[in-house]
């Protein structure tokens, strides 16, 4: 299939971030901001589960959420996760049908890329649950500041 047919089948929709998602997986409990660590200003969901396709030519933004983020590896070519360390190191999680599962720690600046081919569809789990209050758009200049050796990557990424 070509990702503008599972775009259709699956009924994606553009995500804020680049490329296509669909949630298809939320958890019916939720758990009290309380019992949450400070960084979530409301209760959030037990878990959540989207489809995320990214075609070819297509990025996903730099961007963190405040959950770790688990990436599975469906369809398409591989797909490759770049995540910026704290200590300035760019490192790359490569998923793909020898390698379908990896994740993302939480608040870490993440994007991602279809290196060659078409399209990659995998999907994401987040729990506590995705909500968009916990998502942080990078901003170029600020990632710049912070990542001045890797200029070119923070240039193709926001």
């Amino acid at each position: 299939m070509s990702a503008e047919q599972i775009i259709k089948r699956l009924a994606l929709v553009e995500h804020p971030e680049g490329g296509w998602y669909r949630e298809v997986y939320r958890a019916a409990g939720s758990i009290p901001q309380e019992a949450l660590p400070d960084c979530f200003p409301g209760p959030r969901d037990y878990a959540t589960h989207i489809y995320y396709l990214l075609a070819g030519d297509q990025v996903s933004h730099y961007h963190r959420i405040k959950s770790d983020e688990l990436w599975h590896f469906y369809d398409g070519e591989a797909l490759d996760i770049h995540m910026l360390t704290d200590d300035g190191a760019r490192e790359i999680l490569h998923l793909d049908r020898e390698q379908p599962f990896g994740w993302v720690p939480a608040d870490t600046w993440f994007a991602a890329c279809v290196p060659s081919g078409p399209f990659a569809l995998a999907g994401c789990s987040v729990s506590p649950g995705f909500d968009f209050a916990d998502l942080d758009m990078g901003a170029r200049a600020a990632l710049l500041d912070q990542y001045p050796d890797l200029h070119d990557e923070i240039l193709r990424f926001t």
